[in-house]
């Protein structure tokens, strides 16, 4: 994605906070950033839908009229005009970038971060909380956790937190082992996501 893109989503962004958070406070920044995250997953999931979205052939009134008959129903006044306005403006197909700066405006000002959790098996709820409540002591944030299992794991997990893969995993660990053994390791990893990942 290009640094004009990334700025313009910013903008779009920054914008359709600022007007949720007159109309309702956080609770109403949560419920766009909900809606914003269904649409944007209604277009990972169909073709169809990402092409209306993008296509610049599409008339901007038949376009309309569209949205308003995929989204009335669907999603708050709030969203349904701002889709609107993306798509008067030309936007629209700029929607995945805008709904991806919203969400990061929401996790930075709410003191949040998203993690990727990775097992060879699905957690319970209860292994998620504990999960949650070592990474929140860790690094001093709300972790929002999104759960995939991942069947070539043998064992252990994997945490993506933004940019940065924690393994965790059983065969990383047999690896560090058969380095340690082999005289080859270099070093114990540090950092304290690190440290309370690969601690037996």
């Amino acid at each position: 994605m290009s640094t004009h893109t990334d700025a313009l989503a910013m903008v779009y962004a920054r914008s359709l906070y600022e007007l949720a958070e007159q109309a309702g406070g956080q609770p109403k920044i949560e419920e766009i950033a909900d809606e914003l995250e269904q649409i944007a997953e209604l277009m990972r999931s169909d073709a169809a839908l990402r092409e209306f979205f993008a296509s610049p052939i599409i008339d901007v009134h038949r376009r309309t009229e569209t949205i308003r008959r995929i989204f009335s129903d669907r999603v708050t006044d709030l969203t349904l005009r701002f889709l609107l306005v993306l798509n008067d403006k030309g936007r629209l197909f700029h929607f995945s970038a805008i709904q991806g700066a919203f969400d990061r405006i929401v996790q930075e000002t709410f003191g949040r971060v998203e993690v990727d959790v990775f097992t060879p098996a699905a957690m319970d709820d209860g292994a998620l909380a504990a999960l949650r409540d070592r990474i929140r002591a860790s690094i001093g944030k709300e972790p929002v956790l999104h759960p995939y299992v991942d069947a070539t794991m043998l064992g252990g997990l994997k945490l993506r937190i933004g940019d940065r893969l924690i393994d965790g995993s059983l065969a990383t660990r047999l690896r560090r082992i058969r380095a340690r053994l082999l005289g080859s390791a270099s070093g114990a990893v540090s950092g304290r996501l690190d440290g309370f990942i690969t601690t037996d």
